[in-house]
């Protein structure tokens, strides 16, 4: 019997009681966990792992909307959070020290039943026993107290750099009384800006940091100092040289904040015995050591850099000749690049947004996955959401449901910036009962006005099918223990490669049928465009390729060779000095607000997202060559790779998928730089 009769009561739920239930659970995993231990027979799967895994799973069912709803609405419900993960990441250090339970799952991985099991369960506590050595299962007295104490630690300065960023980024607001320093700026961005001024009571246009706001200035704003203000806010977010509106001084600066988290990373890579933190990472990863990682980096930025730096030369010559500015600037490169583009392909964002409402894409996007997958997304407004934006979804296949999934779209205050992908309920077997997984997928477009719907840009598309690959990946898998199940056990630079892969669907002149349609007219995307739209496909490629690298090479080398003399601001430099390509300001804090590698799981592993890109273009070129929709190719896709979960090492996977081991030169060749010297990595 499948169930899904443990969503999340949105409707109900207040922050005193999602608390409190997260407190009840942990003192049932507790009591669990003593009865588990205390069992005096033969040790079993049934006697040992599955009764934790049930006490687990309801646990992380009670955390996940408590800590959903803190990325999303924040403000009340930031007190009962930051107490709720402070409770769980308290229980989960000290489980994961906990050495009884340690010396019961190895003597259960040495038994003679364990070989009649089946490829999830040995993973999974495969898995589970390398993940009791990284939680420091092997310190004895001080060490083993300080490790615990500094997980508990890390997990505050996590939220808190998080908070900061949120924060800081809310707090600035530019009031215009009129639209008078709005020229350039689309209809739809000055609708935005009248209606972000009409929630603060104000009269006029307010500009804020919300992503869509802050691009469509970026991008479109012809008053240069108006870029400059706005683009200074952004980067200097939650630093000390940002725009200083916290309640106290230096309250939101994440450079104290930094540093407490590289220290104590780096002492919990000491006490396990590594050399630096990006060991420890790299331990649960496919990567098998730093060096092919910075080799892999640099090899790729070698490739790219050339074009990049052409390209730069291109939009300087452009922007002297053309528009007047002898000297770019940081704030001009977003606005002169789309200029560019217009004058190079007679096309820009703008003329593409009205064919993209966000309803098309998002029902054609489904179309799409449901002729590459044999599944179907259909809508149920009975079940409860935390806002008005929000919907839920069932996934079906052939009539029956699979999987389910909300997806919370649009940009708005108190809700995190960016876009990302997070778990309600894994697919997992207990007794007869299979629990159907279940996703959050939350985004930040703009928000429909009174007179418009919400109209995407083509990249904001692309971010949209990202998302739902994750969604995939976690849905579609046929997994049915919960350690490997969906994106669980999947190493972390491999698990870009389904939400990567979708993206490509993007690009496909059938799809693009499929997803556009005029918000008034509904007319597909005319001919014309589509070519210019795919024309321009690799427009500043290797500009974007380097930036990625920037991004990337600092976090690696940063916990590769981070001690207490490093400054960060140096080291971040440096790697500029040597990939970058384009100006930024000096005031530029860019590392104060990257939150993938201070507030998320991407510490060391920022790479992850070239080195999945690796893996995901070389996967879709299987379909260039048999067709986007051939079935038998979307087919070995879904059995091989998103129904495997983290069953089995993800290299054996791609290699049963594509035939051979993964390949660079699709990459390269997707983003127009197959043509740079150099080899493959």
């Amino acid at each position: 019997m499948a169930s899904c009769a443990n969503l999340p009561p949105f409707d109900q739920l207040s922050p005193q009681q999602a608390g409190e239930q997260v407190q009840a659970e942990i003192e049932n995993c507790r009591a669990t966990l003593e009865k588990v231990l205390a069992e005096k027979g033969e040790r079993t799967w049934d006697n040992t792992v599955a009764p934790l895994e049930h006490a687990h799973d309801a646990l992380e069912r009670a955390f996940s909307p408590l800590s959903h709803l803190n990325s999303v609405l924040s403000g009340d419900w930031r007190p009962a959070y930051e107490a709720a993960l402070k409770q769980a990441t308290a229980y989960w250090a000290a489980l994961g020290q906990n050495h009884a339970l340690y010396e019961a799952y190895r003597a259960l991985a040495q038994s003679p039943q364990a070989v009649g099991w089946s490829q999830c369960r040995r993973r999974a506590l495969e898995l589970a026993l390398r993940d009791f050595h990284l939680a420091g299962v092997a310190l004895d007295g001080q060490e083993k107290q300080k490790f615990a104490s500094n997980v508990q630690r890390l997990s505050e300065l996590s939220s808190k750099f998080a908070n900061n960023v949120l924060d800081a980024s809310n707090a600035w607001q530019l009031h215009l009384a009129d639209d008078g320093r709005l020229g350039g700026l689309p209809e739809s961005a000055r609708q935005q800006a009248c209606a972000a001024a009409e929630r603060r009571q104000l009269d006029g246009y307010c500009i804020t940091l919300d992503i869509p706001c802050y691009l469509a200035v970026m991008t479109h704003a012809d008053d240069r100092e108006l870029r400059r203000e706005v683009h200074l806010a952004y980067v200097t977010r939650a630093s000390e040289q940002g725009p200083q509106l916290a309640p106290e001084p230096g309250a939101w600066d994440n450079g104290p904040v930094m540093r407490e988290i590289m220290d104590l990373r780096a002492e919990q890579a000491r006490l396990l015995g590594y050399d630096n933190y990006a060991e420890v990472s790299l331990a649960s990863k496919m990567a098998e050591h730093p060096e092919a990682v910075v080799g892999f980096l640099r090899d790729l930025a070698a490739r790219a850099r050339p074009a990049a730096l052409e390209e730069y030369a291109a939009l300087q010559a452009f922007a002297a000749d053309e528009l007047g500015i002898a000297q770019l600037q940081p704030w001009d490169i977003t606005w002169v690049a789309e200029k560019l583009r217009e004058a190079r392909y007679d096309l820009n964002e703008e003329q593409l947004r009205p064919y993209f409402p966000f309803a098309r894409v998002r029902d054609g996007m489904f179309a799409v996955a449901g002729r590459l997958f044999d599944i179907q997304v259909e809508a149920d407004p009975s079940v409860p959401t935390w806002h008005a934006d929000a919907e839920f979804f069932w996934v079906l296949r052939g009539g029956e449901r699979i999987a389910g999934f909300y997806l919370d779209p649009f940009a708005r205050d108190k809700k995190r910036g960016g876009a990302w992908m997070d778990t309600v309920a894994q697919r997992r077997r207990s007794g007869e009962t299979l629990q159907l997984p279940v996703a959050y997928l939350v985004c930040n477009f703009s928000q429909p006005t009174e007179n418009l719907p919400s109209l995407l840009t083509h990249n904001e598309v692309t971010t949209l099918f990202h998302e739902f690959g994750h969604g995939l990946h976690h849905m579609l898998t046929r997994v049915e223990t919960a350690a490997v199940s969906g994106i669980n056990g999947v190493p972390w630079d491999a698990v870009e490669l389904p939400s990567q892969f979708l993206e490509n669907w993007c690009w496909q002149e059938e799809v693009l049928d499929e997803i556009s349609g005029h918000y008034q007219s509904g007319e597909l995307l005319p001919g014309a465009l589509r070519q210019k739209l795919l024309a321009a496909k690799n427009f500043q490629s290797a500009m974007q390729t380097v930036r990625q690298l920037e991004f990337a090479l600092f976090d690696f080398l940063l916990h590769r060779e981070y001690d207490r003399e490093t400054e960060l601001q140096v080291l971040l430099d440096q790697v500029r000095t040597e990939v970058s390509v384009v100006p930024v300001a000096e005031s530029n804090r860019f590392q104060h607000s990257f939150s993938h590698i201070f507030a998320g799981g991407y510490a060391a592993g920022y790479y992850s997202y070239k080195w999945a890109e690796v893996l995901s273009a070389d996967a879709f070129s299987l379909f260039e060559e048999k067709g986007i929709y051939d079935s038998d190719t979307g087919r070995r896709f879904l059995q091989t790779i998103l129904e495997q979960g983290g069953s089995r090492e993800i290299t054996e996977l791609f290699v049963e998928f594509r035939g051979r081991a993964p390949e660079v030169d699709a990459l390269l060749r997707h983003s127009g730089i197959s043509e740079t010297a150099g080899a493959a990595s």
